[in-house]
């Protein structure tokens, strides 16, 4: 096993660095200091001057990968490459462009995130799995066919709908919840009751119905036809059976998305005006702070490549007749 972890771990570094040297070329080589310079100082006739203390101050004004007035390991760790790219792999992210710590925003706003996500994602898949079961135990009749139904439309539906549906029916028209704002303890659970039940909602239609094509999958196996052959209870062949069977792709797809639950969500955040890294990502595109929009791609990158390895370590541990060499 831990050879096998490790063996992982490094056909990752080869996918961080090409998605590192991709960022790199394409936030200073197409992109270059001067034409940022120029975006952020907003004014159509900026002097050279104004172009070169903007990047004074933010650590621009250096040669991109090889500096030729410095000696020795200067040379290298002079640049621009060195002090914004490189460093990420130590998880240094700097300053963004208006000075603010990067690693202290995302410190901050990883709790707000993680408070939507992990309850979305719990009541979500215990709402899916139970409604792609009663689909699957009714599986011909007319249960099995409103419901497959019932989750094409919901899966038709833009999230967007359901964001501002949301807001208008329960926020400003029934007034159980308020629509935006966050605080801090146990304050802070009024505001996120809204953006769960949102996110668990319009999740359900893509989930149950994949969870239900497993299920029937699952049902038309050797193994669930010799339990019913033997006379077990049907409650028994379906959570004993078929349910442990069909948890080994769900389990596997669920754990994949648990690194990417630090990243937030980028639409529930910024409408309900929650301070997590969603919002954070989307505000720092909005205004052009690319050395955070830099530390999130590659962050990004990093959670999705360890997902992928808890896939692989997670599905040894559902089904026993998968071994590692």
């Amino acid at each position: 096993m831990f050879a096998y972890i490790v063996r992982r771990v490094a056909y990752a570094l080869p996918i961080l660095i090409g998605v590192n040297l991709l960022t790199f070329y394409l936030f200073f080589v197409v992109n270059s200091p001067d034409d940022m310079a120029r975006l952020h100082l907003g004014v159509k006739r900026v002097t050279p001057e104004a172009i070169d203390k903007w990047k004074a101050e933010r650590g621009y004004d250096k040669p991109l990968v090889f500096n030729a007035t410095e000696t020795g390991i200067g040379r290298i760790s002079e640049t621009i490459f060195f002090e914004k790219s490189l460093k990420l792999f130590a998880f240094n992210f700097g300053h963004s462009d208006d000075g603010r710590d990067i690693s202290h925003d995302i410190a901050q706003r990883m709790v707000p995130s993680l408070a939507i996500a992990i309850p979305s994602l719990v009541v979500g898949l215990l709402i899916n799995i139970t409604f792609a079961m009663l689909l699957a135990f009714f599986r011909g009749t007319y249960v099995d066919i409103s419901g497959v139904i019932l989750c094409v439309v919901l899966m038709s539906i833009s999230a967007m709908f359901y964001i501002i549906g949301g807001q208008f029916l329960l926020g400003k028209l029934l007034r159980l919840m308020p629509i935006s704002g966050y605080d801090i303890g146990l304050d802070a659970i009024k505001f996120l009751v809204l953006p769960v039940i949102i996110g668990v909602v319009s999740g359900i239609g893509s989930s149950s119905r994949l969870y239900r094509s497993f299920f029937l999958e699952e049902a038309g196996k050797d193994f669930i036809r010799t339990a019913r052959a033997k006379g077990l209870k049907e409650s028994r062949v379906l959570f004993r059976h078929l349910l442990s069977n069909a948890m080994i792709p769900i389990v596997t797809g669920v754990v994949v998305v648990l690194p990417l639950l630090f990243m937030g969500s980028l639409l529930l955040e910024s409408f309900f005006a929650i301070p997590g890294l969603g919002s954070y990502t989307i505000d720092a595109i909005n205004r052009q702070d690319f050395a955070i929009v830099r530390a999130m791609v590659f962050l990004g990158s990093v959670l999705y490549i360890v997902g992928l390895i808890l896939v692989d370590i997670t599905y040894t541990i559902v089904d026993p007749r998968v071994r590692l060499s």
